[in-house]
């Protein structure tokens, strides 16, 4: 995977990673105590004092606090502290406004580029002459502080406006639309007319990205120095690329540890999450230890969970026939022995079932125009980019058209959705022999969520151009694929393999019917091997299910069917958790080259059956009947129902009775 110049220092994650609160559930700020404070030429001396259980914090002035300042240099009204009440954030108003509401309730959580209002209460009157200040603070280690300025300026500064309401002043904060993202503490200052500080109080509060805000995403460059992830929290394109590092445990204290072989008896079963909630909700509960375990689906469902939270717009995406291609020649090459077992390493390409990744929606004013909008990221530690288990993000257009040049990954997501497949037949004399070739398996069927409903929608169109196209075939050179010129292929084997299948059920017995046809004017025969094997969605092998070895004869233009039955004790020992098998059907035709035909077969598992009895009323408890029929020929014991719904009830686990 490409580097990129200075990518290295941004994620260098060994330890805390510079954004990884913005991970963690938002929790109450710590207990602070009453803080003294003096301020003279922008200096600020603290002394802990005595703990205040009002909300917030707040600051009052010591006369002895500022070196070599008397007592008659002093402001009289530095004297006279104790005129705020506290400040209201305004929560459920700003949360309601902010589209946050469903993310907290109580803590104010609002979004860059759209001004929020806080209330200042008075204890008393503000005294003549005196006025307000804001201050922000944000990060811990080389901490930024903004003075938020008291009138409309430039439209990258933060601003503030006053108005009376009542006994409380209304105070509205304007942020820029591409101000850094995080957990920001808001200082509210009582100022004398000398300009001295005369009171403060301080609350916390979170700020997001926008996708509502009309300037959408106008990043700057990163400053190169100490301070750059402060710098680069208004950038979307950094923050994604750093949280696609955190969501996978590989490097750091990230979220989610991988694992695509049982057990998972120290864990969680990948297959058993039910959201994105209790993932997060562990790593941060447990002091940011890794939780177990994740495939492709948890990594990217999290990071999608993450992303939309700080406000990036993200969808799930699914390729269905992804390529894993470790060499980076736009090719997907299996190897296999003489039994059509594997032989090559545990770093040899591979072809998944599916891949999971997110695309997340985004201006890239790092690169040339046309790459803005949607942007593949992808949480899955595969391979490393910058020396660091990450993905992305990379345009969706620079793959469709091929730009493979521009950042980042564009040639391993480019060869995802489009790299051929190609099995060989390795001999003991370290020969190989090219028996199939794919050009047209890899990257079908690219599909999300439809945001209409529960419906699939396929994106395929924003990936690839119409296969057999010559937009298709322009792409392909820009990128560097190999083509089968027209009239270039090879003269087709008289003897043509396929599979067919129906979709059996988990449990069942069922049958794979294997045709030889013979295209030729003559009769022509070989050997004919038929595998049966249970493999992982990621192409991992679990077992032999069945084999079968017979001599075929066909006659001319005819064609030979040849059934392969599979029971359940054939398979129910080595099929993996996703109820997978792999049917591989090679045949080797008398003074010809191989033939090899290859086909997934997916078990499907019975539906859960969920009945609600009469009406469901608001506000009244409901009952609900869940049941499904088990089809194996076994019974089955201590099974659980795992319950949940959004904003109905947490996950609740049912015992089977």
């Amino acid at each position: 995977m490409e580097g990129h110049e200075g990518g290295g220092g941004d994620l260098d994650l060994n330890g805390r990673s510079p954004v990884q609160h913005l991970l963690e559930p938002l929790a109450p700020p710590p207990s602070l105590g009453c803080d003294q404070v003096f301020l003279r030429t922008r200096l600020v001396h603290w002394r802990r004092g005595v703990p205040r259980t009002d909300p917030g914090w707040t600051a009052g002035v010591s006369p002895d606090s500022g070196p070599g300042l008397s007592q008659q240099e002093m402001d009289p009204d530095l004297l006279l502290p104790g005129l705020m009440v506290g400040v209201d954030l305004r929560s459920h108003q700003n949360n309601l406004a902010h589209r946050t509401r469903e993310m907290d309730g109580e803590r104010l959580v609002v979004r860059r580029g759209q001004p929020f209002s806080v209330a200042v209460q008075w204890r008393r009157a503000l005294p003549p002459r005196h006025y307000l200040d804001l201050v922000l603070h944000l990060g811990v280690k080389n901490e930024q502080v903004v003075k938020v300025q008291t009138e409309r300026g430039a439209g990258d500064k933060w601003w503030f406006q006053q108005q009376g309401v009542q006994e409380d002043v209304l105070l509205t904060l304007h942020s820029p639309a591409d101000a850094a993202i995080g957990h920001y503490r808001l200082a509210v200052l009582v100022m004398s007319p000398g300009g001295h500080m005369v009171e403060q109080v301080g609350r916390h509060f979170h700020l997001l990205f926008n996708p509502w805000c009309k300037v959408l995403d106008n990043s700057k460059k990163a400053l190169k120095n100490s301070l750059k992830d402060l710098s680069r929290r208004c950038d979307p394109v950094y923050i994604g690329r750093t949280i696609t590092a955190m969501v996978n445990a590989n490097d750091d204290r990230g979220v989610l540890v991988g694992r695509w072989t049982e057990p998972f008896s120290d864990g969680v079963s990948p297959s058993r999450w039910t959201g994105s909630v209790p993932v997060l909700r562990q790593w941060s509960q447990s002091g940011t230890r890794a939780v177990k375990y994740g495939q492709c689906w948890v990594f990217a469902g999290v990071t999608c969970t993450v992303l939309r939270c700080l406000g990036i717009p993200a969808r799930v995406i699914t390729n269905f026939n992804s390529a894993h291609d470790v060499d980076g020649n736009l090719a997907v090459d299996v190897l296999l022995d003489a039994s059509l077992e594997s032989s090559g390493s545990s770093r040899e390409d591979s072809k998944w079932n599916f891949h999971c990744w997110v695309e997340a929606w985004m201006k890239r004013e790092d690169l040339p125009p046309g790459h803005d909008g949607w942007q593949v990221l992808d949480p899955t530690p595969q391979e490393r980019s910058d020396g660091t288990f990450c993905c992305g993000p990379c345009p969706v257009a620079a793959i469709k058209e091929g730009n493979l040049g521009v950042k980042y990954d564009a040639p391993f997501v480019f060869a995802e959705v489009n790299a051929d497949i190609v099995h060989w037949i390795t001999y003991a004399d370290g020969r190989r022999q090219k028996i199939r070739e794919d050009q047209a398996n890899v990257g079908r069927n690219i599909s999300t969520k439809s945001v209409f409903g529960d419906a699939r929608e396929d994106v395929t169109r924003l990936y690839k151009y119409p296969e057999g196209s010559r937009k298709e075939r322009e792409v392909y050179v820009k990128a560097g694929r190999r083509l089968t010129e027209p009239g270039g292929e090879q003269t087709p084997e008289p003897l043509q393999l396929s599979i067919k299948h129906g979709t059996p059920v988990f449990g069942t017995d069922f049958d794979v019917m294997v045709e030889v046809e013979n295209v030729q004017g003559s009769g022509a025969g070989g050997q004919l091997t038929v595998l049966a094997k249970a493999v992982t969605y990621n192409a991992l092998f679990r077992g032999e299910c069945k084999r079968r070895s017979v001599g075929v004869h066909v006659q001319a233009h005819a064609v030979h069917r040849e059934v392969l039955r599979l029971r359940y004790a054939d398979y129910a020992a080595c099929v993996s958790e996703h109820h997978l098998i792999r049917v591989e059907a090679f045949l080797t035709p008398t003074g010809r080259r191989p033939v090899m035909a290859v086909a997934n077969i997916s078990l499907s598992t019975p539906e859960l059956l969920v009945q609600v009895p009469g009406e469901a009323v608001v506000w009244e408890s409901v009952s609900a009947h869940i049941s499904f029929a088990n089809p194996l020929p076994v019974p089955l014991r201590g099974g659980v129902f795992t319950v949940e719904g959004a904003g109905l009830l947490p996950a609740t686990q049912v015992q089977v009775r």
